[in-house]
């Protein structure tokens, strides 16, 4: 491959490009105005979508990563920007997003001199590492394409995690002879045969097998032998919150994870594909003894928080496929277990649609959207009522913040999924608390042609906070109540369609409307107080609500 002279701004935006980089989330400022300038050259090659605040330039990099597959770009200021975006990058960090940040920095000759320059913070790279699975600095613009080229392989490669970049102004400034990486395609790691043998030996012997389905295993790649193993052992695939849509609703080996207090004491051997089991190992339900096969990508999680008796350091896909291939040595013949697992379905689906209005606002959404729309959920009733009771038909298509549980995150998010499924409808499940967080991205969207449809539930208050107040203080409550816009009004005064919906039939039409409309639509829906599912999700628990979490 040929030298070019070009600055470190150009290097960067032709690196990008090289690496399959089609859209960067950022906001300019001076440390960047160089890189901005090259992104401005390569806009042929490189959409630019500039958001009103640091934080959901992250957020809708993490969107775009995990309903694509391919990493999502965001470009922030030194300090405060990275600051900032760095609760887009933890969200990403805990559901294993592969979000490539690019940071600027200050000139290299003032970093950790703590002089006091515009945006300085010390240690910049070091506290970028504690949400990135990997960070580096480009300390001359001819380091550019390797550094970028390192660290697209590391989000990518392994265990997808966000990355962070540091790139100091005078390295996108300064012009020098570069030469550009090729992007290399990540090779996906393949099990060892010999844990594929003893795991197919164990499922193929046992009589009440059992899949546990993680985020890990929620790629479209998995989809067909997650299906097909779970056909020939009969087993249940129980998935956790990230898990969601592994495995169609639709199919009776299907259950989430109020199932598995049924299923798992029962269970006389267990895969786990791609979660951290964390439920699972600390629950009275879970597992006790039963031989565990642990399949994941990243070799720190196997034995993390239970002992496996097989160990499959693998791609999910690859795993999964190997199983397939191989369990049918094993295997004894099975009876059918549709009637079975099919009741049990049913029995969690009529608990949890007695938790009214809730469950009929869910179902209401899920009825009015085709299998392949995506769904971000964030910290609301009808979000909390949806890990549970939300049927979801296709990998990649249903998220939630995972264990952060960071309030506020899902409409920006749902931004970048929309950047990166245009075709595909995209709908955002927020509180009126959690939505305000972000409500300022309703003039990316307007700007960018984002058309996500906005659903706000109004109670006028941190609904679930309060809730556990009274619950747990006596009655006391202190700092929930809030004083909110009319979501219709200031919606409008951006440029967004603004409607109302007051009950489940309402929000249906609503939805209906604006999924024709296609353009950016917010549905406020005002509630009050609105039930709770978490004495079903909490029931036989060890835990307090607030640590419900679904690897």
């Amino acid at each position: 491959m040929g030298v070019s002279e070009m600055t470190g701004g150009q290097a960067l935006a032709a690196q990008l490009a090289r690496e399959g980089i089609d859209i960067v989330f950022g906001l300019p400022g001076i440390q960047l105005d160089w890189a901005f300038d090259a992104l401005y050259q390569a806009r042929d090659r490189i959409r630019v979508v500039h958001t009103r605040h640091e934080q959901a330039t992250t957020y809708m990099a993490d969107g775009y990563a995990r309903t694509t597959g391919k990493p999502g770009t965001a470009i922030v200021v030194p300090g405060p920007g990275l600051l900032n975006a760095m609760a887009g990058l933890s969200t990403a960090y805990a559901c294993n997003s592969p979000v490539l940040c690019l940071a600027g920095q200050i000139d290299s000759a003032w970093i950790d001199r703590q002089c006091g320059v515009l945006h300085e913070i010390p240690h910049q790279l070091q506290t970028a590492r504690t949400v990135t699975k990997w960070a580096g600095r480009a300390e001359r613009p001819q380091a550019i394409p390797g550094r970028i080229h390192s660290a697209v392989c590391q989000a990518l490669g392994g265990r997808p995690r966000p990355v962070v970049v540091e790139l100091p102004p005078d390295v996108l400034r300064d012009r020098a002879p570069i030469r550009l990486r090729h992007a290399a395609p990540v090779t996906p790691a393949a099990p060892d045969p010999d844990a594929v043998t003893q795991a197919a030996r164990l499922l193929g012997r046992a009589r009440r097998p059992l899949i546990l389905a993680g985020g890990g295993a929620n790629q479209p790649e998995a989809a067909a032998p997650l299906r097909e193993l779970a056909r020939q052992l009969e087993a249940p695939v129980v998935m956790t919150i990230n898990g969601k849509g592994a495995l169609s609703a639709r199919d009776y080996h299907a259950q989430t994870m109020l199932a598995a207090r049924e299923l798992l004491p029962h269970a006389d051997a267990v895969l786990a594909v791609g979660t951290r089991l964390v439920e699972p190992a600390t629950e009275p339900w879970g597992l006790s003894g039963q031989p565990l096969i642990q399949l994941d990508i990243d070799p720190a999680e196997i034995g993390r928080n239970h002992r496996a008796t097989v160990e499959m350091v693998a791609d999910a896909a690859l795993g999964l496929s190997a199983l397939v291939d191989a369990v049918g040595r094993h295997n004894h013949t099975r009876a059918s277990r549709r009637e079975e697992l099919s009741a049990l379905q049913e029995r969690i689906d009529d608990r949890l649609f007695e938790v009214q209005p809730t469950a009929s606002y869910a179902l209401a959404i899920r009825e009015e959207l085709p299998d392949e729309a995506i769904v971000v959920v964030d910290s609301t009733q009808v979000g909390y009522w949806s890990w549970a009771g939300f049927p979801v038909y296709q990998p990649r298509t249903y998220l939630t913040a995972g264990y952060q549980g960071t309030l506020g995150f899902a409409y920006a998010t749902a931004l970048g999924a929309k950047a990166g499924n245009p075709e595909t409808p995209v709908v955002s499940i927020s509180g009126d608390g959690g939505f305000l967080y972000t409500i300022q991205e309703l003039a990316t969207a307007t700007r960018h042609g984002l058309n996500v449809v906005a659903i706000v539930f109004r109670d006028d208050a941190y609904g679930n906070v309060r809730m556990i107040q009274r619950r747990q203080f006596a009655g006391h409550v202190i700092a929930t109540e809030l004083d909110n816009p009319d979501f219709v009004k200031l919606a409008e005064s951006f440029g967004v369609e603004g409607r109302r919906a007051t009950n489940p039939e309402g929000l249906r039409v609503a939805l209906r409307e604006s999924l024709a409309a296609d353009r950016p639509v917010l549905i406020e829906v005002p509630t009050g107080e609105i039930a709770s599912v978490f004495p079903i999700l909490m029931a036989g628990r060890r835990k307090p609500t607030w640590c419900w979490t679904g690897e």
